[in-house]
């Protein structure tokens, strides 16, 4: 009879691997008592982080967004007759935008408030108030953006500062460009180069009036403005 072979693997001999396991599992033990409130307090933060993202995102800023929405329909009529003083500081018993804009800073309408702010200081000649809550106005509304831009460049003209309210007529402009705003900022922009005796940069802004926006009224307009400035030459 043949001997068994001592040498010989048994397939079913798990001992040293055995071992191994065994260690692996006796540190992640300790590893897991050693650290197991940190853990629990780091896993427990981000449960606590998730529900505030959702309670603020799913609960908290619909609600602002509701509230402030209805309390600018008192301000917005005002704004609408004319009676900008009441608009923008309220009349007592309805908050004004700026009440508004600083409580609701985080809503859309709160944003907006902004806007109206400082469209209502633009014609009430209160021109850095109107700059300061036109800079704080943000959209992703291309027309609104653009007519938010070029009021804060008419701003900036009304104070004298006639290279800011440049820039600020070219960023207008520039903004999605389309045919309701960006013919009327062009425009503003050529006129301002002109007057500042910046004529090479007002002409390349009326021809690009003629070439782009030929169908708007200051594209049948602007032929004048392009004859005069190559007569000056």
């Amino acid at each position: 009879m043949a001997k068994k072979d001592q040498g010989a693997e048994n397939p079913f001999d798990f001992g040293i691997e055995n071992l191994d396991i065994q260690d692996t599992i006796s540190k992640s033990e300790r590893f897991l008592e050693k650290y197991k409130q940190l853990l629990f307090g780091i896993f427990g933060g981000l449960v606590i982080v998730i529900g505030m993202v959702y309670y603020i995102n799913g609960v908290y800023l619909p609600n602002q967004q509701e509230e402030a929405q209805n309390l600018m329909y008192v301000a917005e009529r005002y704004f609408e007759n004319d009676s900008l003083s009441l608009a923008v500081n309220g009349d007592g018993n309805f908050p004004g935008f700026e009440e508004i804009a600083d409580d609701y800073s985080w809503t859309r309408a709160g944003k907006l408030a902004h806007y109206y702010a400082g469209i209502s200081y633009l014609r009430m000649e209160q021109f850095e108030d109107a700059i300061n809550h036109l800079k704080k106005f943000s959209t992703n509304e291309p027309i609104i953006g653009s007519i938010a831009l070029g009021a804060t460049g008419d701003a900036y003209l009304e104070l004298g500062e006639q290279d800011k309210a440049l820039d600020y007529y070219l960023k207008a402009a520039s903004k999605e460009e389309n045919d309701f705003t960006t013919p009327v900022y062009l425009m503003r922009a050529g006129e301002l180069a002109e007057s500042l005796g910046n004529n090479k940069k007002a002409l390349e802004l009326y021809e690009q009036i003629l070439k782009d926006y030929k169908s708007t009224t200051e594209g049948q307009a602007v032929e004048k403005y392009i004859a005069r400035l190559n007569a000056s030459k």
